[in-house]
């Protein structure tokens, strides 16, 4: 089993604000460990933000837990009625995210009924906020998240999957339910990229010329994974066909395969040709060595049509459209690769190492 950064921060959230309120001596420290867990965020700037929240969200459960205290009581119905009111105007505010950490607030301070509520209350509410920055602090100096090498290799691992099926399945060598089962899987993973991109893309850098350098990198991970998703489309829509493309002529299904084939290899070739594992070449070095032909394709298809009237000419369109579109966001993730080696040299570093 491998840890993540992640659960280690929330950890390491624990222990800091179990250990800073035991030197401090505040009764009640699980809270402090408790709001730590539900503060720990994935990114350094989402945790800014939502340190702002849950003060926030905890001035407010507190407020209400004293005042509700004060007035009714420390009854199992008062505490319900003050989180179903503190829950609501967390909504209102769009603070979803905050509502936990309220609730903690508001149950540490109402089951402490007694002489000195008040003070037990404050006490108690600052405890919980002491949870909220210690996992601030960790956010903030423990394990920075290394997106550039985890965005790459989950881009690599599914494109690697697309690859491996379709190769598979133009050769009619695939297993109709297997495959299936497989592309689900594939377009589950593809969503959980597209919020790593997003983590990555919310990053706040704080030097302008890191953010210009970090601009480009989130112009071609966006790319990659544009790509990516052609490459899944493709596939999708080869097994959605299977049964159409084996009633095509034989001409036809050669061309598909040795043109997807290319497709296939020069994919794979890009995303080596990004972290300098193959010699960039500019695109009319590779056009010079026999690029993807959408003529051919083209040509072929047509002549089916004009040979015979069928039902599959028209069911394979869809077909022919993915691919010729696969081929120029490929086409387009080259050119980006190539500009973003040849310019602005000092300032395009990769970071990607093993994860």
């Amino acid at each position: 089993m491998k840890l993540g950064a992640r659960i280690l921060k929330t950890g390491i959230a624990i222990t800091l604000a179990l250990f800073i309120a035991t030197i401090l001596q505040l009764p009640s420290a699980a809270f402090a460990g408790i709001s730590a867990i539900f503060a720990i965020q994935p990114t350094i700037y989402r945790s800014y933000l939502s340190i702002i929240e849950q003060v926030q969200a905890n001035v407010i459960g507190a407020a209400l837990a004293i005042g509700f205290g004060l007035i009714f009581g420390s009854h199992p119905i008062v505490i319900g009625l003050t989180a179903i009111i503190v829950i609501a105007i967390n909504l209102k505010l769009k603070a979803e995210s905050t509502i936990p950490v309220a609730l903690v607030t508001v149950i540490a301070i109402l089951e402490s009924p007694g002489d000195n509520f008040v003070e037990i209350a404050i006490i108690r509410f600052l405890t919980v906020l002491l949870g909220v920055f210690a996992a601030f602090i960790v956010n903030l100096v423990f394990l920075p998240p290394k997106y550039e090498t985890k965005l790459f290799n989950r881009i690599t691992e599914n494109t690697e999957d697309i690859i491996k099926w379709t190769r598979v399945n133009i050769r009619h060598a695939s297993e109709h339910s297997v495959l299936k089962e497989d592309i689900e899987k594939i377009k589950e993973k593809m969503i959980k990229l597209d919020q790593l991109y997003l983590n990555y893309k919310e990053e706040r850098n704080y030097f302008k010329r890191e953010s210009y350098a970090k601009s480009r990198k989130l112009v071609l991970f966006r790319q990659m994974i544009v790509t990516t998703n052609r490459a899944l489309d493709t596939l999708k829509t080869l097994h959605r066909l299977e049964n159409d493309l084996h009633q095509m002529p034989e001409n036809f299904q050669k061309v598909l395969v040795a043109e997807l084939d290319y497709l296939l290899y020069f994919h794979e070739e890009s995303l080596l040709r990004f972290i300098r594992k193959t010699k960039t070449q500019s695109s009319t070095e590779i056009s010079e060595e026999g690029r993807f032909n959408k003529e051919q394709l083209v040509s072929a298809f047509m002549e089916f049509h004009q040979q015979q009237d069928s039902i599959c000419f028209y069911h394979l369109l869809p077909l022919v459209s993915k691919v010729i579109d696969y081929s120029e966001q490929l086409e387009h993730l080259d050119t980006l690769i190539y500009s973003f080696h040849h310019y602005h040299k000092e300032d395009n570093e990769i970071k990607i190492s093993e994860e």
